[in-house]
């Protein structure tokens, strides 16, 4: 990378806190942007339009080194202990993150517990355990996480919700490449994806989170946000889809075998997961705390609360029924 050009900064990056077996950890979370996401077609997905395009003056690999650099530059990195890299697609895609940018990362983020997202079709038992290998300083029994978007456990319901392009039979084999590899395993689940039912996207998230437990070791349930320029906010434009509740957030988290992860985006905005107004600030705050401390009292606090909207999420749960469009013309 030249010093002569200036620094390119990623898309995002933050300071945070994450829950990691039992203990809160200071955390740094980075989305890079990249050469694109190879895949391009899920349908509620903004970042497949973040990207490098042909023709750049410098190379891919200049760039994303230039990012990493910047990292470098305007964080400390002593007193981080986990690290969050996302892209606008998969970090262990080698023609969307250059083979020779995993390195760099590596070195930058060595002797941290990273975690590092990537599609199923990437993850490679020599890819994983160079990069795990080279991040392992001894002082975390797992240093790398390998986090996918599996989004559902039902193939049905990724391939036409979604758009997602993989088998559950995928993500399994994935599982099976990481850990040969040595790494451990973060699936991401969404909840509430285009045409469901709020019934039906609570159903599935339940359904989701027992068929993932114990071949997975962290799960993360992302509920649906409305990111612009995709086919949701279409979808969400012409009132044909509303972000699920945050009555059904509560309940899932609640009735889950297994802790698991939800920081709701956008969360008590209309683009986000939502209830009435009154009572959203609250919910929200609580799950994200939740998310650091497991317990479950503090759900049960917030779901037991008497809102005037809760009892509008019962009737929705009762009486939707799908939107259904004609087979034929």
């Amino acid at each position: 990378m030249s010093t002569s050009e200036p620094l390119e900064k990623p898309l995002a990056s933050w300071l945070g806190k994450d829950r990691h077996q039992g203990e809160i950890l200071e955390s740094l979370t980075v989305i890079l942007r990249t050469g694109g996401c190879a895949w391009n077609r899920c349908r509620m997905c903004s970042y497949r339009h973040e990207r490098y395009h042909a023709g750049m003056e410098r190379s891919l690999e200049d760039l994303l080194g230039s990012q990493l650099a910047w990292i470098s530059a305007n964080y400390d990195l002593s007193g981080v202990q986990v690290v969050k890299i996302y892209t606008s697609g998969s970090f262990f895609d080698p023609g969307e993150v250059p083979p020779s940018v995993w390195e760099q990362a590596a070195r930058l983020f060595s002797g941290k517990i990273v975690v590092a997202e990537t599609r199923p079709e990437y993850v490679r038992e020599e890819t994983i355990a160079a990069f795990r290998n080279a991040i392992d300083t001894g002082s975390w029994d797992q240093p790398l996480y390998v986090a996918m978007g599996l989004e559902t456990t039902s193939d049905a319901i990724r391939e036409k919700s979604i758009v997602k392009g993989f088998t559950m039979e995928d993500f399994r084999t994935a599982v099976k490449e990481a850990r040969k590899g040595g790494a451990g395993v973060k699936a991401y689940l969404l909840h509430k994806p285009l045409f469901l039912t709020e019934k039906e996207a609570l159903e599935d998230m339940n359904t989701s989170i027992r068929e993932i437990e114990g071949l997975v070791d962290i799960v993360s349930m992302n509920p649906c946000s409305v990111q612009r320029r995709t086919e949701l906010e279409q979808y969400w434009k012409k009132g044909e889809y509303r972000p699920p509740y945050l009555w059904s957030v509560l309940s899932i988290l609640l009735d889950a075998p297994v802790h698991v992860q939800c920081d709701p985006v956008g969360g008590g905005h209309s683009r986000g997961a939502h209830n009435c107004g009154a009572c959203d600030k609250e919910i929200t705050r609580g799950i994200r705390d939740y998310t650091l401390n497991a317990d479950r009292d503090l759900l049960s606090g917030l779901f037991e609360q008497d809102c005037g909207c809760k009892k509008e999420w019962e009737f929705v749960m009762e009486h939707e029924r799908p939107y259904c469009m004609p087979l034929t013309r």
